[in-house]
């Protein structure tokens, strides 16, 4: 009876009323009739279809898709409670811009009757998503790789270098000597790289009040001091954004380590004396990385203009041990990965010819 009476209710409130919590969501929603009329379409929508709700409200949402036919099915088949929840992808048709938007639909039933939800998810963050799902799940099995690997080879190293000490010293022959030289200076090379493995693990989390534009500049400091002509380091900075608690000096190595490898693949614009690099800082706001939603996030860019990332390694650049570089250790943007994503954040990387841009996301307070 309780339920019934507040059911009544609550169909009585105006739509703006009764769905007023879909406009905190950064995700196009619409609340339709069965017959495909719009009810209510939250503030993101309007973006999206660039028209106000007051002027969609009332029309048949079957106009808005290219092919209303996928749509037609759905609402026969939540008025036939036939699925909770069906999805499936179509195109957004909008006036205001007027280009087509392809979207991942999702059409569920409400608690009320007659009423269905429709979630639209455009392709592009829903391809997102998943790819920041990826690098996560890719960063998690490289970390116990990393921890495993390293402590398998590190035991067996030591009794190489150590063999070939004792075997040095046996030796009368300088010629002979010369090898057991080779075999402990690669035993410290191989050591040297398993401490770098295994030094983020190993360091403990310092944990302070960060002022991220302090850290760009100790690293503009850096770069601009190891590379002093030919390259223009840019500033572009919301100086709004607050402190956050974390690493300052673990922050201070992500960043130098994008920053210098990007400084190293400029090499050819440094030479022609129009190289650049930028860092650029904004707050993000309702925005969704690492499986969360958080209602503010830094955005730090380092952005260049150098050749971008071979697209044979596009895919696993921050897997350990892989570089584009002759020569390069392929640590740097693992490390740099791990020790942003122990302040649940995440690094990401767009990349074409004349412009990579390398985005730092950070949860702020």
């Amino acid at each position: 009876m309780a339920d019934a009476l507040l059911k009544s209710n609550l169909n009585q409130l105006p739509a703006h009323l009764r769905f007023h919590a879909f406009d905190w969501l950064a995700t196009p929603i619409a609340v339709l009739k069965c017959d495909g009329t719009v009810l209510f379409v939250n503030a993101e929508l309007e973006d999206v279809m660039g028209q106000s709700r007051r002027s969609l409200e009332g029309q048949s949402f079957l106009n808005f898709f290219a092919d209303s036919k996928p749509l037609l099915h759905a609402l026969a088949g939540a008025q036939a409670n036939e699925f909770g929840a069906l999805r499936y992808d179509a195109e957004l048709l909008r006036i205001n811009p007027e280009e087509g938007l392809p979207v991942h639909v999702i059409v569920a039933q409400s608690d009320q009757e007659n009423e269905v939800i429709i979630e639209l998810l455009p392709i592009q963050q829903q391809t997102r998503q998943d790819r920041e799902e990826r690098l996560l799940d890719q960063a998690q099995a490289n970390k116990e790789l990393i921890r495993n690997l390293a402590h398998e080879i590190k035991n067996p190293l030591g009794g190489i270098r150590g063999a070939a000490q004792l075997l040095e010293m046996e030796m009368e022959s300088k010629e002979l000597t010369e090898y057991t030289q080779v075999i402990i200076r690669e035993a410290d090379r191989l050591q040297t790289l398993v401490d770098r493995l295994l030094a983020p693990h190993r360091r403990p989390h310092v944990v302070g009040d960060v002022n991220i534009h302090e850290v760009c500049e100790r690293v503009r400091s850096l770069i601009v001091s190891e590379f002093p002509r030919g390259m223009r380091v840019v500033r572009d900075y919301d100086t709004s954004i607050p402190e956050f608690r974390g690493d300052r000096e673990q922050l201070i190595q992500a960043v130098l380590n994008i920053s210098h490898n990007a400084a190293l693949a400029l090499s050819d614009q440094i030479l022609e004396g129009h190289a650049e690099l930028i860092f650029k800082t904004r707050i993000a706001r309702q925005s969704t990385f690492g499986k969360q939603r958080y209602k503010l996030a830094l955005e730090l860019h380092v952005i260049d203009n150098g050749p971008g990332v071979p697209d044979s390694i596009k895919d696993r650049i921050f897997f350990p041990l892989v570089s584009g570089r002759e020569g390069g250790s392929g640590l740097g943007l693992t490390l740099a990965q791990t020790f942003v994503q122990q302040h649940h954040g995440l690094i990401e990387c767009e990349s074409v010819p004349g412009r990579t841009d390398f985005k730092i996301l950070i949860p702020l307070p």
